[in-house]
């Protein structure tokens, strides 16, 4: 699907989010990249070939949590 050069990573590698957005809809929570992949704002994603990828935002640090 990627016509940029530097080709943008695919669907299914690991840093698939690092795709440029072709249709960003900020207002409902959501883009599609290049690739294909949607990406939702809770992080979460949907695959082309139809898969679920929960979301993975990093777990906050609380007040007092050992380092």
């Amino acid at each position: 699907m990627c016509a940029h050069n530097p080709p943008c990573p695919t669907a299914m590698a690991p840093d698939r989010e690092a795709a440029r957005p072709v249709a960003p809809r900020p207002e409902q929570g959501w883009s599609l990249l290049c690739n294909g992949v949607l990406v939702f704002e809770d992080t979460g994603e949907l695959l082309p070939d139809g898969r679920i990828v929960a979301p993975h935002r990093p777990l906050a640090l609380t007040v007092g949590s050992a380092a």
